[in-house]
C-alpha cells in the first residue's frame, strides 16, 4: 500500500534524522499517528524552540540560550585557562565531571580533509582573536588545553593548533590518554575525564617564566 503524500513526507524527512532508517522512521511515525495530540503538538514545539531560541554564545560557541553563555559570564570561573573541545557535548561531558573551573572553546568540528572539514570550517580564527585579546587585558589567558578527541582527526587539529599557538606567550596542554585512541570525549566516564584533565601534558611552553604542569 502507497503511502498518502504527507505521511511520505513525514518518512523522507525523518530518515534525515542521523542513525534513522526507513524502517525506524515507519516506527516512528506510526507512533506520531497513534499518539496523543498534546503530545506530538508538545514534541512539535519543543523542536521548533531550539531552532528559534538556541543560539552560539558568542565568546565560546557553546549552545545557549542566553547570549554569552551561562560559563563565559559566570565570574568565579578562571579566566586564565581555557579548554578547547570539538563539540558542545564534549564541553558538557567535561562539566559533568565538576573538575574543570576554567572557560572553553568549542570548535564546532574537527579537521578532516577527507570530509570536507578545513581549518575556515572551524572556528579556529576566533579562537586566536580571543586569545590575541585576552592577551591584551588585565586576565590574560595563561593555559590552553587541548581536548580534542584520540583518533587520527583529534590528533590533526591539536597538531594544528599547536602550530598556531606557537608565537603566543601561553602554556599549551593536552589532555592525558587515559581516554583510549580512537574513542570520543562524549562516551568516556567521569572518572576517566577527570583523571584525562588532571594528568594533562605539556606540548609546548613560551611563559618566559617557569610554569609547573599540573
Amino acid at each position: 500500500m502507497a503511502y498518502p503524500s504527507i505521511l511520505k513526507n513525514l518518512l523522507e524527512e525523518l530518515q534525515k534524522l542521523p542513525g534513522i532508517g526507513a524502517k525506524t522512521a515507519e516506527r516512528l511515525m506510526f507512533h506520531i499517528l497513534k499518539a496523543p495530540d498534546k503530545d506530538v503538538f508538545a514534541l512539535s514545539m519543543a523542536i521548533r524552540e531550539v531552532k528559534e531560541k538556541v543560539k552560539k554564545c558568542k565568546y565560546c560557541f557553546n549552545i545557549t540560550e542566553e547570549d554569552p553563555c551561562m560559563i563565559c559570564s559566570n565570574p568565579k570561573r578562571d579566566q586564565s585557562i581555557l579548554c578547547i573541545v570539538e563539540q558542545p557535548k564534549d564541553l558538557l561531558a567535561i562539566e559533568k565531571t565538576g573538575q574543570y573551573q576554567g572557560l572553553y572553546h568549542v570548535l564546532m568540528g574537527k579537521l578532516a580533509p577527507l570530509e570536507n572539514e578545513h581549518p575556515e570550517h572551524l572556528t579556529i580564527d576566533s579562537l586566536l582573536k580571543r586569545i590575541q585579546k585576552s592577551l591584551e587585558s588585565t586576565t590574560p589567558i595563561k593555559e590552553i588545553i587541548l581536548a580534542t578527541n584520540p583518533n587520527l582527526e583529534g590528533d590533526t587539529t591539536a597538531l594544528y593548533l599547536l602550530n598556531c599557538l606557537k608565537e603566543y606567550p601561553i602554556l599549551v596542554s593536552r589532555i592525558a590518554r587515559g581516554i583510549s585512541s580512537g574513542s570520543s570525549i562524549e562516551f568516556a566516564n567521569e572518572a576517566i575525564l577527570s583523571d584525562a584533565l588532571n594528568d594533562r601534558k605539556t606540548l609546548q611552553n613560551t611563559n618566559k617564566e617557569k610554569t609547573t604542569t599540573k
